[in-house]
């Protein structure tokens, strides 16, 4: 019975321990930290926060992948009345986190304050190096903040989530995390007198059009690009002509959205949508569906050629510098002639040629749900030498456009004659924007591109029948007027011609020694359009 009561006593002495131990350590080896927990503004936010909604990649067999989502990170926070050398922690801190010690110092010396925020998303290795030093009044614990898997993989369409310029307050700042911040915010729960009276509403999730294994190809085939060619930059776009759903929007140079603030601003805004280029010999196309649709001639069309055409004065070369003599409008495309897009352009007349580029979608914005899109510029028609602003926009120059405007322009000729709206939101539905030629109009279009593509070579895929068309085009010199030997490299094509299932616009920014088109992004288009065939294992139309 003794042993017995011992046992009992000794048992409970050590729960009574045990408690006591747990009080002290509560309240006074991490009383600081509690307090300042339970005080501060940042967990405060917290615990009213709503859930940001999560946004997810979709693949062909409608398998999501997360691509935006919410994760538990460290935080580094200071309490500084509890702080007894605000100098020397400051000191210690600074050369942890490279922070300025004398700003560190400045919040470490606010005495009676019981938080301060230090640092979010805190690296292992810096949370490690705080820990081991043991700082009085300088604590860890963690938060909730934005996590981007795939890092920099189509950071200019997801954009990031921060502060907004007039506050602190955290919203979503670019890409899809601003044009749908509605969606994905949520509504924050509301507190009186420290408690919290409304819960918090999660916000929704967004599924995209974007399928991550042709984003990732088509990632992996443009900085192969920018590096070979040392490029200033590129984009790949992947189309559904169809339906005008974007598969792959990939820019260079990109930034990693879980450390935005180590990237500059101007890689934040999306090229694709965000600025304006002058496309070159791309453009032909649009001229052969604007000529041939309005009945102003057909693909067996000739002209003769004498390498050169004077338009108000201004002798048209082209490009090659070379002369072919007599021609079909077949033949302009294929060997990408500038003086027969000049006399095609002439034959339809540039009140009709205007009406056909504003149709196609130059000009206005494509309304892919984006923000920040801007529209191309035709204002060079509107000048007051008209007859050459035309004769050079017939093969891409003089006038601008955004690479979204032209791969959805070549769309509405790979699906027959329609120009889609462009979107990335998964439960949008196809949006018929209007026809802009005839379906007629579009497969003789699409011919002459196939042709163009074959005779070249160097895109082909054996077995499959694909379109395509270099645009190789100088870029404007904006000090000195006129142009520089820069150039800006262009391919657009689609397949499989039998059933259109992609468009691929390919676009490389100053590439080093201007190498032309058929040397830098035909192979690109090529190694990704063989990806894309072989993914959707689509069968071949060709011979």
């Amino acid at each position: 019975m003794g042993i017995r009561f011992t046992i009992i006593i000794v048992g409970f002495s050590l729960v009574f321990a045990f408690l006591i131990f747990n009080v002290y350590n509560l309240q006074v080896v991490n009383g600081g930290k509690f307090t300042a927990k339970a005080d501060s503004q940042y967990f405060s936010s917290v615990e009213s926060k709503a859930n940001r909604g999560s946004i997810y990649f979709l693949d062909k067999n409608s398998n999501t992948l997360p691509a935006v989502l919410n994760k538990e990170f460290p935080v580094v926070f200071a309490v500084p009345k509890a702080i007894d050398d605000p100098r020397e922690t400051a000191s210690l801190l600074s050369e942890i986190i490279g922070e300025n010690p004398a700003a560190l110092e400045e919040k470490f010396s606010k005495t009676g304050d019981p938080y301060e925020l230090i640092l979010k998303k805190a690296e292992t290795s810096i949370v490690e190096k705080i820990s081991e030093l043991k700082i009085p009044g300088i604590h860890i614990d963690t938060g909730p903040e934005r996590f981007y898997p795939f890092g920099s993989l189509g950071a200019q369409v997801l954009g990031f989530v921060g502060p907004s310029d007039s506050d602190d307050v955290e919203s979503g700042r670019y890409g899809l995390e601003k044009f749908y911040n509605d969606l994905l915010a949520g509504k924050n729960g509301r507190k009186e007198d420290g408690r919290l009276v409304t819960l918090p509403e999660a916000g929704g999730n967004l599924t995209l059009t974007i399928d991550p294994n042709i984003q990732k190809e088509a990632q992996k085939i443009l900085s192969g690009l920018t590096t070979t060619f040392k490029a200033k930059g590129g984009s790949v776009i992947v189309q559904e002509p169809k339906t005008g759903k974007i598969l792959a929007l990939e820019s260079s140079p990109s930034f990693d959205p879980n450390n935005y603030g180590q990237a500059s601003i101007s890689s934040f805004l999306n090229p694709s949508i965000q600025t304006i280029y002058e496309p070159g010999s791309v453009f032909k196309v649009i001229t052969m569906a604007a000529g041939i649709d309005a009945g102003k001639f057909s693909p067996e069309t000739t002209y003769f050629d004498t390498g050169s055409l004077t338009v108000s004065g201004k002798k048209i070369k082209n490009w090659d510098l070379k002369h072919y003599g007599k021609v079909t409008m077949t033949n302009v495309i294929e060997k990408s002639i500038n003086t027969g897009a000049a006399y095609a352009e002439s034959l339809i007349g540039r009140d009709v040629f205007k009406k056909y580029l504003e149709s196609f979608g130059f000009g206005e914005k494509t309304g892919i749900d984006l923000p920040g899109e801007v529209s191309g510029d035709l204002r060079a028609l509107n000048s007051k030498s008209p007859e050459v602003a035309f004769a050079t926009a017939s093969f891409g120059q003089g006038v601008a456009v955004t690479t979204a405007e032209m791969i959805n322009a070549i769309s509405a000729i790979a699906n027959g004659g329609n120009l889609m709206r462009p979107y990335l939101n998964s439960e949008s539905e196809p949006k018929i924007i209007r026809r802009v030629i005839s379906a007629r109009t579009a497969r003789e279009v699409t011919e002459m591109m196939v042709s163009a593509l074959e005779k070249a070579e160097i895109g082909q895929i054996k077995s499959y029948k694909l379109a395509g068309k270099t645009g190789t085009a100088q870029v404007p010199d904006f000090t000195k007027g006129g142009y520089t030997d820069k150039v800006i490299n262009t391919y657009v094509g689609f397949g499989p011609v039998a059933d259109p299932k992609f468009v691929i616009l390919i676009r490389l920014n100053e590439p080093e020694n201007a190498p032309l088109a058929g040397t830098t992004v035909v192979p690109a288009f090529r190694e990704l359009a063989q990806f894309i065939l072989n993914y959707y294992n689509l069968s071949p139309d060709g011979i």
